[in-house]
């Protein structure tokens, strides 16, 4: 687009955001930023504002509603889990999925953040002379660095791997124990009414090792139970059907029971997992499934996951049972065995760890 298109297109932005964005906007015109600029930061603020709504750290009806306070208590595991979103989403909607966005563009949209937050907490002025606050939650969120080495990754994700039978646990911890922590009334029906659903979207992917694009965007008509697969659309909008961890069918059929009368599903409702909406059922969205399991996750071990880390544990755990690299790569629907390295150094690291505590004990002895 040329410069007057740029301009045209962010002051109907604009219109549609919050009055302080107005604000930032008119201020950055006479930096300047470039109308180029400004229309990418404001794009990233118009979906970081859609989030918010989404999972429901604002209670609000539109972005433009969202009130500075929002802002200013904004949670660091909040802005991680935005992070994630942008890491696991991908470039997609349900009739088209994409490439995933690459960090470069996580990166973008962290710093375009970074540089509303850094305004508003240190060049805006009140009528006293101060900033509308001071708290800036991303002084405390890191950008994604563009390339690590595979025993980085591995050391950083190895505690978030549900390995043994901690996945299975988890599971049983949502569908039994969880509620046990629950104490408000409304969270403990809203928690009731979806049961069922959560613990089949959990099962399901430390069952499959599925991104949450492919689970989001399954169709009821995708699943079959009786030969334990799901079709999912890969990237590249290639259709592979993904065998089921046997433990996890029955977690699947329990929710298809429920599914019809609970979301009030008719026959034309494609979508495998629903949410409430106010006169029909809704496909779930990615940040609903990030939300819930960063949520019981949290309340299993006290570690706040994505995801991703579903994946990766399915990945570890069949890796370690087969020491094939090839089967974890078919089974994760990737094009080759490039990226299933980072599984080996995460198994490499668990048996090192194992064979300490077996030294240790033996000393104890």
């Amino acid at each position: 687009m040329q410069s007057s298109q740029y301009i045209q297109q962010n002051q109907q932005l604009v219109q549609t955001l919050p009055t302080y964005i107005n604000e930032y906007y008119l201020d950055k015109s006479t930096v300047p930023l470039s109308p180029a600029t400004l229309y990418q930061y404001l794009n990233e603020f118009h979906r970081f504002f859609t989030w918010m709504i989404d999972v429901g750290i604002t209670d609000v009806k539109t972005v433009k509603e969202i009130p500075l306070s929002a802002l200013e208590h904004f949670k660091k595991q909040d802005m991680e889990l935005y992070k994630s979103y942008l890491l696991n989403r991908g470039k997609q909607t349900a009739s088209h999925p994409q490439a995933p966005i690459s960090h470069r563009t996580v990166n973008r949209s962290l710093n375009a953040l970074s540089a509303f937050f850094r305004y508003l907490s240190e060049e805006t002025e009140t009528a006293d002379g101060e900033p509308y606050f001071y708290r800036n939650v991303m002084k405390k969120i890191a950008l994604v660095p563009d390339s690590e080495t595979y025993q980085t990754r591995a050391n950083n994700i190895k505690d978030q791997l549900m390995l043994g039978d901690a996945d299975v646990k988890y599971v049983e911890f949502i569908q039994n124990d969880y509620p046990k922590t629950l104490t408000n009334k409304r969270t403990l029906s809203l928690y009731q009414r979806d049961r069922e659903r959560d613990v089949a979207i959990n099962a399901l992917m430390l069952g499959t090792g599925i991104r949450v694009s492919e689970l989001t965007n399954a169709n009821v008509s995708d699943l079959n139970l009786s030969k334990a697969a799901i079709v999912v659309r890969r990237k590249g909008g290639k259709y592979d059907s993904v065998p089921i961890a046997s433990w996890v069918l029955p977690y699947l059929a329990t929710y298809l029971n429920v599914r019809k009368q609970r979301y009030l599903a008719t026959k034309t409702t494609p979508a495998l997992f629903l949410t409430k909406g106010a006169s029909q059922p809704r496909r779930i969205s990615t940040a609903t499934v990030e939300l819930l399991v960063a949520k019981y996750s949290q309340s299993f071990n006290h570690v706040r996951i994505t995801p991703h880390k579903l994946r990766h544990t399915l990945a570890s755990k069949l890796y370690l049972e087969t020491n094939n690299e090839h089967l974890v790569a078919t089974q994760l629907g990737q094009s080759s065995t490039n990226a299933t390295g980072l599984y080996t150094h995460i198994i490499d690291t668990k048996q090192r760890q194992a064979l300490d505590e077996l030294h240790r004990d033996k000393q104890r002895h």
